[in-house]
């Protein structure tokens, strides 16, 4: 990889806009990188292959018993991603915080992609009965996932001004989508002719699921040669509320300590803390309708991977994501962040609502259901990303993203924790997937509550014309 010669820049001061610019196009090709992951990993194979996995070391009960403990098998991807993000839990305010005091974003970014990819890599290598291998390796690759996230977010309020962020950030989960897309069709041609290759059908998904980490792993070398690390602001050694400031020396503190450290210090900004609250919430519902998604494809609607395949790319969810991201990127800069995301939000309740009603073994409303979600994916996340931006006090970027990641990936454990107990309790994935739409309703109350002009104000930055 790549290193900064010229050494970090101090925060505050103004880069040109070729500068800006050069910084921003590395930016976007860490959503190039990691979206290939989400949607092939999380998204489409893993869920089902490890499910699959998981049965066929069953019990006559139809459980395993990972740690002595008894699970359904159908219900171990599910509990496998909330472990996961419980990790990243602890990892992501420590590191966070060492980013903020030490401006060192970039070593810590490589660390957390490059351990994220190897584990992803490492998934060639499941099969016949490893479901605990693969529950590790998921565990690794998400949570690395969630702290790299935390990191690369934390350069937005960096290298854009305030009036560019909605754009800048929509245009990164283009680029995401976009990526995501080539190797969709790879994966569909690779699977549909393994035969032509000379390969089993398990063998090919495991080769998409390597070929996700290889990727993530390439590609991660562009912006860590474009991004540059940038020295705090200020040598304070305490903040107002006697935390330790960016210029004091790392405390020895465990990712709990330190998210509550990060907490008591947003007291002193409660609109911000009620923004992250909102996004929680709905955002936990859109976490686990990505990850659970192709389960109850598979499971409960019969569809064969192929279908599931062909329902993200031949519908085209990803070019309908990367549309809907510069589509709601153009409608925020008319109506508003807010109002926008706020009509999304609406839009996933009625989709998710539909989604209980799907019949079995009728690919074709699936296809209409997975288009309806690729619509609002995109912008949703890409605007509550940029909203998020005009809401953290200047010096303090990695540290409040690391809060946002914690919402964005790190509590998302809740989604699947309640989609995997519903199926534990029920037995029916259609319950499990009508219990999602709880997070988008109370999401959408908890964010119309929230003043954003105030909130900017609040957190000491300039207010945008719309927000």
């Amino acid at each position: 990889m790549g290193t900064d010669v010229s050494g970090p820049a101090t925060a505050g001061a103004t880069d040109s806009a070729a500068d800006r610019r050069r910084e921003q196009r590395g930016w976007y090709f860490y959503d190039w990188a990691v979206s290939v992951y989400s949607t092939t990993v999380l998204t489409l194979f893993l869920g089902p292959y490890l499910t699959s996995i998981a049965k066929a070391a069953a019990d006559t009960e139809g459980l395993v018993h990972p740690l002595g403990i008894p699970v359904r098998a159908g219900s171990f991807f599910a509990y496998s991603v909330s472990a996961s993000l419980l990790l990243a839990v602890v990892a992501m305010p420590l590191v966070s915080a060492i980013a903020d005091r030490t401006g060192r974003k970039k070593p810590l970014l490589a660390a957390a992609a490059y351990i994220g990819a190897g584990a992803t890599t490492g998934m060639f290598f499941l099969g016949g009965d490893r479901y605990l291998l693969g529950g590790a390796l998921l565990i690794v690759a998400n949570a690395s996932l969630a702290v790299s996230m935390a990191l690369y977010n934390a350069f937005l309020p960096q290298i854009a001004e305030p009036d560019e962020r909605d754009a800048v950030s929509s245009r990164g989960w283009a680029f995401g989508y976009a990526a995501a897309t080539l190797v969709l069709i790879a994966n569909l041609a690779l699977y549909l002719g393994h035969e032509s290759f000379g390969v089993s059908e398990g063998t090919a998904v495991r080769i998409c699921l390597a070929a996700a980490g290889l990727w993530w792993g390439a590609f991660a070398v562009v912006p860590l040669r474009r991004l540059r690390d940038r020295r705090p602001p200020g040598n304070d050694v305490t903040s107002q509320d006697g935390a330790a400031g960016p210029g004091s020396p790392v405390p020895h503190l465990g990712g709990w300590r330190q998210l509550v450290a990060t907490l008591r210090d947003m007291r002193r900004h409660p609109l911000t803390l009620a923004f992250l609250l909102a996004y929680l919430v709905y955002n936990d519902g859109v976490q686990t309708v990505i990850t659970q998604a192709s389960v109850y494809g598979s499971e409960e609607l019969g569809l064969e991977q192929s279908t599931l395949i062909a329902a993200v790319l031949l519908v085209q969810v990803q070019v309908l994501a990367l549309v809907g991201a510069l589509s709601m990127g153009r409608l925020a800069r008319r109506y508003g962040a807010k109002r926008t995301i706020l009509w999304s939000l609406a839009a996933w309740t009625l989709t998710i609502g539909a989604g209980y009603f799907l019949p079995a073994g009728a690919p074709v409303w699936f296809f209409v259901l997975t288009g309806a979600i690729g619509v609002v994916l995109g912008g949703t996340q890409a605007l509550s990303r940029s909203l998020f931006s005009h809401l953290v006090p200047r010096g303090k970027e990695a540290e409040y993203f690391s809060a946002y990641e914690l919402s964005d990936r790190g509590t998302s454990w809740l989604g699947p924790l309640l989609f995997g107990l519903t199926y534990q309790l029920t037995g029916s994935y259609r319950d499990a997937i009508i219990s999602l739409v709880l997070f988008f309703a109370v999401g959408f109350v908890l964010l119309a509550r929230v003043p954003m002009r105030r909130a900017v104000a609040a957190a000491g930055n300039p207010v945008p014309d719309r927000i």
